[in-house]
């Protein structure tokens, strides 16, 4: 029988030194961020009830979850996303909370993607969720929070794709077919699969919705995309879609975005809370979104707590991997010191290595038995101080390959 003691699962890997370290600046580059502008942080358990995303514009398919069971017998999931919890957590405990609550999260998703080879199903996302507004000024303030995030690196180029899901949602609803064919539809504009889409749109029959369906991916660009997509459907509900999404468009070009900020009508996330405007972030370097989010408006009130939110996801392992690329991260750092112990010395070494530590250097405790091992160690890591702890503490520096007092 074959085990599998020395690997990881499908999906996971160890992360290691530089990695870690490249993945924490991150964090606390976006952490400063969101506490510049007012938002709290917030951690949600990564394990939740199978329920929590098992409902409404909460469903995710039972294959792309990781589940096990508790102690009662009662199936629970590792967390898939980090919005839907927070909606609870929102619903419950901070529901008597005022309003607008401004939150952010620094946490690990998990998420069965088997049939997207080469994606991790372990992964660090830091997002917003502003809560309780349903004004345009909220959204402008969650997209130009967006904007900074894609702006923290200066040495990288972004660009910022918004739309509207209420687009999509409002042409399918037009169409008399089952909710799975709609998600099939959803899910080939989502990869822009345009021969498959036509097949399915051609079987379904010919008309004005169906012919704006399969433009619906190539509804990308700059500010004509408004009017070659107002010229597909006449109907006033899709044209108000448009002349909204039209001023964010004109409003965040403001934020001095020039080419960087693009129309794409063919955002239609997977996760299906999203209500209104939506938008991803993307680096060059990085061959997919490295920041999505949007407006849910509905997805609080299916916890029982009916209020508005909008908010947006980064994914931390991409832009980690990115600046490490591109030299933007820091490198482990050798140790400044190393302090060993005469015999019967061992505690005052330690807590000598400690105040060296609380004073800001990188300080290790020998753990070799003799000194020469030590030297040897100090020699090969290169490292400049060797401090010698019995009644007296000896200093010795490294100069031209050997450590002199």
């Amino acid at each position: 029988m074959r085990t599998y003691e020395l690997i990881t699962p499908e999906g996971t890997k160890d992360i290691l030194f530089d990695e870690c370290l490249a993945m924490r600046e991150v964090e606390d580059k976006y952490i400063r961020i969101f506490k510049g502008m007012g938002y709290s942080e917030v951690v949600t358990p990564g394990i939740e009830f199978y329920d929590v995303f098992n409902s409404g514009a909460r469903k995710y398919s039972q294959e792309s979850l990781y589940k096990l069971s508790d102690s009662k017998g009662r199936l629970i999931t590792l967390r898939p996303d980090c919005t839907i919890p927070i909606a609870r957590l929102v619903a419950t405990r901070l529901r008597d909370a005022s309003l607008p609550l401004r939150l952010f999260y620094t946490q690990n998703v998990y998420e069965n993607n088997k049939l997207l080879k080469g994606r991790s199903d372990e992964i660090v996302q830091s997002g917003i969720e502003l809560i309780g507004s349903e004004y345009k000024r909220a959204d402008f303030e969650v997209m130009s929070i967006a904007v900074s995030v894609l702006k923290t690196y200066k040495n990288t180029d972004f660009r910022l794709e918004i739309g509207d899901i209420g687009f999509f949602k409002e042409l399918v609803s037009l169409l008399e077919v089952s909710d799975s064919v709609c998600e099939e539809i959803r899910y080939l504009i989502e990869a822009k699969n345009y021969p498959a889409l036509n097949d399915l749109l051609d079987s379904i029959g010919k008309n004005d919705v169906t012919k704006a369906l399969k433009k619906l991916p190539s509804l990308f660009g700059g500010v004509e995309v408004f009017d070659k997509a107002s010229k597909l459907v006449a109907n006033d509900e899709i044209q108000a879609i448009l002349e909204n999404l039209k001023e964010f468009y004109h409003s965040l070009q403001r934020l001095g975005l020039g080419d960087k900020l693009s129309v794409d009508l063919g955002i239609v996330n997977r996760t299906d809370y999203y209500t209104g405007i939506v938008f991803k972030g993307y680096l060059s370097g990085v061959g997919e979104a490295v920041l999505q989010g949007g407006r849910y408006n509905k997805l609080i009130s299916e916890f029982g707590y009916n209020v508005p939110a909008t908010g947006f996801a980064v994914n931390v392992n991409l832009v980690a991997a990115l600046v490490r690329k591109l030299g933007l991260s820091s490198v482990t750092k050798s140790p400044d010191a190393v302090v060993y112990a005469e015999h019967g010395h061992c505690i005052d070494a330690i807590t000598f290595a400690l105040g060296l530590a609380s004073e800001g250097k990188i300080c290790e405790n020998a753990v070799f038995e003799d000194l020469d091992r030590t030297i040897a160690y100090c020699k090969e890591k290169t490292i400049n101080k060797l401090y010698i702890v019995s009644d007296k503490i000896r200093e010795l520096t490294l100069k031209d390959g050997d450590y002199v007092e």
